[in-house]
């Protein structure tokens, strides 16, 4: 018999719909062009394959096509909307505000600006992974060029106030820059109407191609423009030089047409399988699910199995269930989630956390399969937990004094 295989693992990347593999083929071999050659019918081929594609995904998020610039992927679209407005505002101000649960995309670029000669700020968030709309306030001041806040977390799956951040960010005339990757394609992502004025998403957590992304950049009140972070040919209005991946282009905008047409079903029926998860699961002592409940993704259920090491319970199912602890871009460290440290979790709880992110594909039975495994997972690794038994004692564990041998 074969082995079971489930992906619960959406939030570090989608499978690549059929129908977005399908769209993608003929551009590999039968329309090779280059979009950029204007001298003969193959690149006018692939150069209206292009704007098509840049078509569906502006009308995926209701923005003007011109307002969308490719890149290879939400990471370079964070580079350049944090750096390229970093130097092209460099006489207005040279502070950017940001909050502590960011993707390293972004943290990491804050870094970078930071050794430029920038400022950042780095908010706090509360038990729910909800920034303090007044702390946010409170943090503009008049060298502030930008406010960087993601639109939902990759860990926990919680939705940040975006109309009440644009609002503020409105009123101090500040520029406001979204990571939206994982909300676009999942649940009505409107950036206009939300007040954000750049924004980066990807392809890959849609059901679409891995290495192609896109930068939202707003062309009308404001108008906003940022320095190349790429110096060539002078593609994408300049803003990003590189000859166009027409295959990966293509797909994106399939899975972004797909997402518009699908999504209300999508969230619905994945919502149920995730709290169908989530009621198993808890059935479970001693088992907490991590960042607000009301204010978050459909897919995304993010849980604590106190005293039970997330790394070691995720052995006992590996092979079978693919599910995540930490963020996948930095799992290979042994630290507890950064995200979950700011959520004020202690060690016993950050480095229990498994997240859990569904998706298309996802059906009841592989939920069902999640949770037995996981069950028998953590109650084998209690039994054999020291620390669970004199928990269940009723030690006190925060002031037992541990020997060093």
């Amino acid at each position: 018999m074969s082995q079971r295989l489930i992906y619960l693992d959406n939030n570090a990347t989608t499978p690549c719909d059929p129908r977005v593999v399908d769209a993608m083929l003929p551009w590999f071999y039968e329309n090779p062009g280059n979009a950029a050659s204007r001298n003969h019918p193959f690149g006018w081929k692939a150069e209206e394959a292009v704007d098509y594609a840049r078509e569906q995904v502006a009308q995926l998020i209701d923005v003007d096509p011109k307002e969308v610039i490719f890149t290879s992927g939400a990471t370079e679209s964070d580079n350049l909307a944090l750096k390229g407005v970093y130097e092209m505002y460099a006489r207005k101000g040279n502070h950017i505000i940001t909050v502590k649960t960011e993707h390293k995309a972004v943290l990491d670029t804050c870094n970078r600006i930071e050794k430029m000669g920038g400022e950042v700020t780095y908010l706090d968030v509360n038990r729910e992974g909800l920034i303090d709309l007044q702390a946010l306030e409170n943090a503009i001041k008049p060298t502030t060029i930008m406010v960087a806040v993601m639109w939902a977390n990759n860990e926990t799956g919680v939705i940040q106030p975006m109309k009440e951040i644009g609002e503020i960010c409105a009123k101090h005339g500040v520029l406001f820059f979204s990571d939206a990757t994982q909300a676009v394609g999942k649940i009505p992502v409107h950036p206009r109407e939300m007040g954000v004025h750049l924004m980066a998403f990807t392809a890959h957590k849609m059901y679409g191609p891995k290495g192609v992304g896109a930068l939202y950049v707003s062309r009308k009140n404001p108008r906003v423009k940022v320095t190349a972070q790429m110096d060539g040919g002078g593609h994408e209005r300049g803003m990003r030089s590189g000859t166009l991946n027409v295959p990966s282009i293509v797909g994106f905008g399939k899975a972004a047409e797909i997402a518009q047409k699908e999504m209300a079903q999508d969230a619905e029926r994945v919502a149920a399988l995730r709290d169908r998860l989530e009621q198993g699961l808890l059935q479970l002592e001693e088992t907490y699910v991590n960042g607000s409940r009301e204010h978050r993704m459909p897919h995304v259920a993010n849980i604590s199995f106190k005293h039970v090491e997330g790394e070691g319970l995720m052995m006992t199912f590996n092979q079978e269930i693919a599910v995540s602890s930490g963020s996948a871009c930095t799992s290979a460290s042994l630290e507890p989630s950064y995200v979950l440290v700011a959520l004020g979790l202690g060690d016993d709880l950050a480095h229990s956390s498994i997240r859990f992110s569904l998706g298309r594909f996802t059906t009841q039975e592989d939920v069902d399969y999640t949770i037995e495994a996981l069950k028998k997972g953590v109650n084998h690794m209690r039994d054999l937990s020291p620390i669970w038994e004199m928990y269940k004692e009723g030690v006190d564990l925060e002031n037992v004094k541990w020997q060093e041998h």
